[in-house]
């Protein structure tokens, strides 16, 4: 508990928003398997772009400078300057637009994934993104120095992190299927799609195939691939 402690204090993560996302029922402790599933609610778990506003720690943050993000090249010049700190080899590549907030991947010169964040449009806030992005991040996140090492080399491959989600979004009477796993240290994120809409996301951690479904976003309202 003393190492997690200082964790939070070096990241200036709120603590408030971690705990409310645990009580919200924004966790959902889900075992992969074909047996043995159990899940708590799907919830649309904490507000969004409150959450993220107060982030100001290098590396896990990046105060706003009280500028509304207007556009997708926007949030990602912010989530850029986030990457550049983070580390300057770092880039963005997907970007999309939620109605609580923007989201951004941050990538390695290669492609691979690294992390999530989420840009406030409000104040051009960027902070890591709640739930995997803080909890299963085996490098930049509470996890890190765990044995997993990352999504593609941690027991699931994409192809099992899919049938996972898919599974339980079928047990949770969701009514939509999955794109492509898209790996990131320690666990995997998919969108999920209604008449190939982005509809929402969840992720699948690597090792245990705990799913846990991303409530905080709202409605999708648009994307930009990475372009260099």
């Amino acid at each position: 508990m003393t190492a997690v402690w200082a964790w939070l204090r070096r990241a200036a993560v709120p603590l408030v928003a971690v705990l409310a996302l645990v009580l919200s029922g924004g966790w959902l402790a889900v075992r992969g398997g074909e047996t043995g599933w159990r899940s708590a609610a799907s919830t649309d778990g904490v507000g969004g772009a409150g959450m993220i506003g107060g982030a100001g720690m290098m590396g896990f943050g990046l105060a706003g400078d009280g500028r509304p993000v207007g556009d997708l090249d926007a949030a990602r010049a912010r989530a850029q300057r986030f990457a550049d700190r983070l580390d300057p080899g770092l880039r963005v590549g997907e970007v999309m637009r939620f109605a609580n907030h923007d989201y951004a991947e941050i990538v390695t010169a290669a492609g691979a994934g690294v992390t999530a964040v989420l840009i406030d449009r409000g104040t051009g806030a960027v902070s890591v993104e709640p739930g995997p992005a803080m909890m299963w991040n085996t490098r930049y996140g509470m996890a890190t120095g765990a044995a997993s090492g990352g999504g593609s080399d941690a027991g699931l491959n994409t192809a099992q992190a899919a049938g996972i989600a898919q599974h339980w979004l079928r047990r949770a009477g969701r009514d939509v299927t999955v794109d492509a796993a898209e790996a990131f240290p320690g666990y995997y994120t998919l969108d999920t799609l209604r008449k190939g809409r982005v509809e929402g996301m969840l992720s699948v951690q690597a090792t245990t195939g705990a799913v846990w479904y991303h409530g905080w976003h709202g409605r999708f309202l648009g994307r930009a691939t990475r372009t260099s």
